[in-house]
């Protein structure tokens, strides 16, 4: 399936007006589970680095981390960077006239070769590197990008299942990806090749979590890029479906899970 049509399709509805895609950010907050779980890494450097720090989105996409980073501490500097130029123009149009403007910032560019060196406090890279063949380029870029001591955070789908991959034979859910997911033992790898230490990886996407993602994002997906008359209904499906998704989250969260279809990892420089 191919998800970046139906991204577009959204994306000219929430441009239309600056509460719209407002409150588009907000449900993707409540909607997405990795947002939880990166939102949850995200608070814990924040507790550790109080004050100004600079930080990168790195294939910020839509934009609604890099205005979540913002709102989490409004003496960072947030460079949301992606490769799509209509996305970037939407997100810096977004923040003009907000009182984010001068704080965010959006920027085109390539993350394979993209490094602005020992600038940032701290990198995230979300639903990012399953989509970039030369993933070692990235990940020595952000390296080299990273202060020293500076962190960073990915969010990507894992080798057990990601992608909705459960079989070898099996195709990626989205067709956009060049990569199914990531094993603990290679992604650590490439970090440290990279240069990177302290990387600690946990598993996400547990049982509660897969159950999650099918019913808040799989199924809706699929009828949207079905057609987008499903749109009509989708807030009736919502209704219904939420509180049992916005459960299977909460445990998820705060489950230690022995494998699962995404990984959060984390490293220093």
């Amino acid at each position: 399936m191919k998800y970046d049509p139906v991204k577009s399709r959204i994306g000219r509805i929430v441009n239309r007006r600056k509460w719209l895609r407002k409150l588009f950010y907000r449900l993707l907050d409540i909607l997405l589970l990795r947002t939880w779980h990166v939102k949850r890494a995200v608070k814990e450097f924040a507790d550790e680095r109080p004050g100004e720090a600079e930080v990168l989105d790195a294939g910020s996409g839509f934009g609604q981390y890099s205005w979540r980073m913002w709102r989490m501490n409004r003496q960072w500097k947030v460079l949301g960077l992606d490769v799509k130029e209509e996305q970037v123009a939407d997100c810096n149009r977004f923040v003009a006239g907000t009182q984010a403007e001068g704080k965010v910032r959006f920027m085109t560019g390539d993350l394979t070769r993209y490094s602005d060196e020992n600038r940032f406090d701290m990198i995230l890279s979300v639903d990012v590197m399953e989509h970039i063949e030369d993933d070692n380029a990235v990940f020595r870029n952000f390296y080299l990008s990273l202060l020293n001591n500076g962190e960073l955070i990915i969010s990507t789908p894992s080798d057990r299942g990601g992608s909705d991959v459960q079989h070898e034979h099996e195709d990626s859910f989205i067709d956009e990806h060049v990569r199914d997911g990531y094993g603990v033992v290679e992604i650590e790898g490439k970090l440290r090749a990279a240069g990177f230490r302290d990387i600690r990886t946990r598993y996400t996407y547990g049982r509660p979590g897969k159950v999650s993602w099918k019913i808040s994002m799989k199924w809706p997906v699929l009828m949207l890029n079905a057609s987008m008359l499903f749109a009509v209904i989708l807030p009736f499906y919502y209704i219904l479906a939420m509180p049992f998704a916005l459960v299977l989250n909460m445990f998820d969260v705060g489950m230690r899970h022995s494998e699962g279809t995404g990984l959060l990892v984390r490293a220093k420089k």
